[in-house]
């Protein structure tokens, strides 16, 4: 018997000259034709026709890049939910790479985030169940990670730096699709806005949230785009548009079948003056690199932080007859300079998808020394000529190397429990007319509320009844990064969302270093204008 995948081969050899061809009846297309029609008339077994197709055009999408993907016609209604609407179910963004389950990033303010589920983690295992290297498909993960709110699902994570599953209980909320998770006033000049995603209502979200900034005097602005996994490309150009002038290049596409196209700001931008700071990590992608990249050719902000992702592929969605759908790389991204956004992928899928480990490995988040940044890569910015990099991401101008100093087993085990998230809903309450009372505003809550020894002792107990337990050293280790997200999850609970992340701001070095650079404007273009 004729093995499967062998015909799946055949399939994939024809297949893919059709794909490179976009005339419509050639003799590549004739003989794909002909060796389906031979195999359904002559081949000794059965065999599922559209079965074949779908494994073969998978194979030829992987073969090309890692974002040309094929779509069945149940999972075209479905793709765009993290974008546009809403769902209950766990919250995260998904891939499935070389059958294995990544997170790309959890839903700001899903149940997933609040018990610390992370972009790059790997789910292999669902209730008890084994999904990795089993054929997973993007609606099995759909049937079983969405459900009713308030049900649970048990999930087993791989992280790169754990040798160990981790194992998490999350129960099923209603997830919120909103762009901008927080918007706030630093001081009395500089304001603050996180976005989450480029979704369809972005810059709708942004003109809300600029218009309540002006209207408390803002002049100054940090932008953090930290964990931005993407979205709509449109979005991206509109949200730049908001700060640079007229007719000013924000990014342009170009392949060998798809002619450049060049997208240039308008006469519309509510922030074309002021100091801007933009915030990235390594979790920043797609249309967060499109924004930054613009801004820092144009040299209109700073940008602080670390290496962005590093995806610039543009993808064409085509639809097939029975309503699948294609999703093909057709352009690349680039900044105005002339930089690639998109990351090399060259050395093979596995290492394409490893990518952020190894960055991990050669000490890239902890030192910029540790990057690789030859002379081949160098651009020079459209205003002041400043030095910037290309090879792959967004380089910021100014690094900030990941903060590991009060991070402990013990504070990793209280949060992928969600134990610290749950004894800080338990404090709320049985403690919040207590808590309003004595503390009028989150204001007042934010500057005088301290976590008690008490209140330290109650958490340690209540782990210790989890079977979670440390030594003295992790748990002074990691005091005040545990004092610190219990007082933002309370702070979530009784007031927003924005309040949360002005508690958390106040220990984020990229956020410190951001307001300083603010504050200190002047000496750093200074000294960036040397580099």
């Amino acid at each position: 018997m004729i093995c499967r995948k062998s015909i799946v081969l055949v399939v994939f050899a024809f297949w893919g000259s059709f794909i490179a061809n976009s005339q419509i009846f050639n003799e590549n297309t004739y003989k794909l034709s002909k060796v389906l029609d031979w195999i359904d008339s002559y081949y000794v077994d059965s065999v599922n026709q559209d079965e074949i197709v779908e494994k073969a055009i998978t194979y030829i999408l992987k073969e090309l890049d890692p974002h040309s993907t094929y779509i069945s016609k149940e999972e075209v209604q479905r793709m765009n939910e993290p974008l546009e609407g809403e769902f209950e179910g766990i919250g995260i963004s998904f891939n499935i790479l070389y059958d294995t389950l990544y997170v790309i990033s959890p839903i700001s303010g899903g149940p997933s985030e609040k018990i610390g589920i992370r972009a790059g983690d790997r789910i292999i295992e669902i209730d008890g169940e084994n999904i990795a290297g089993v054929g997973l498909t993007n609606s099995d993960v759909f049937s079983k990670l969405r459900g009713k709110k308030g049900t649970e699902v048990d999930v087993s994570i791989l992280r790169r730096d754990n040798k160990k599953l981790l194992n998490y209980t999350i129960t099923r909320d209603k997830i919120p699709i909103y762009s901008i998770d927080a918007s706030y006033m630093i001081d009395d000049e500089t304001g603050y806005i996180k976005i989450n995603r480029f979704a369809s209502t972005t810059l709708d979200e942004f003109e809300q949230a600029t218009q309540k900034l002006k209207e408390q005097n803002v002049k100054n602005l940090i932008l953090d785009l930290q964990g931005n996994g993407g979205g709509y490309l449109d979005m991206a150009v509109k949200l730049a548009d908001e700060f640079l002038e007229e007719d000013k290049l924000i990014v342009y596409t170009d392949g060998i079948n798809s002619s450049r196209r060049e997208y240039k700001a308008t006469e519309k931008g509510s922030f074309e003056k002021g100091k801007v700071v933009v915030l990235l990590d390594e979790g920043s992608a797609s249309a967060s690199e499109i924004v930054a990249g613009a801004l820092q050719d144009w040299d209109r902000a700073v940008i602080i932080g670390r290496r962005s992702f590093g995806k610039g592929l543009v993808q064409r969605q085509l639809m097939l007859p029975d309503g699948s759908m294609l999703r093909l790389t057709i352009a690349r991204y680039y900044t105005p300079t002339g930089r690639l956004i998109q990351k090399p992928y060259t050395d093979g899928y596995d290492a394409y998808v490893d990518d952020l480990a190894q960055r991990d490995l050669r000490g890239e988040f902890f030192s910029s020394a540790n990057i690789d940044l030859p002379d081949s890569l160098k651009y020079y910015t459209l205003e002041k000529n400043r030095t910037v990099y290309g090879g792959g991401g967004i380089m910021p101008n100014i690094f900030v190397p990941i903060d590991t100093a009060d991070y402990s087993d013990y504070y990793r085990d209280l949060i992928r429990t969600g134990l610290l998230y749950r004894f800080s809903l338990n404090y709320v309450d049985e403690n919040r007319k207590s808590i309003l009372s004595k503390y009028k505003t989150f204001d007042n809550f934010k500057e005088s509320y301290l976590m008690d020894e008490k209140l330290y002792d109650d958490l340690y107990n209540f782990a210790l009844k989890e079977g979670i337990k440390a030594e003295k050293d992790e748990i002074k280790k990691s005091e005040n990064k545990i004092t610190s997200l219990f007082k933002a999850y309370v702070v979530r609970d009784i007031w927003d969302t924005s309040d949360f992340y002005e508690v958390l701001n106040k220990d984020s070095q990229a956020f410190q270093k951001a307001l300083f650079v603010i504050d200190n404007w002047d000496k750093t273009v200074a000294e960036l204008d040397k580099k």
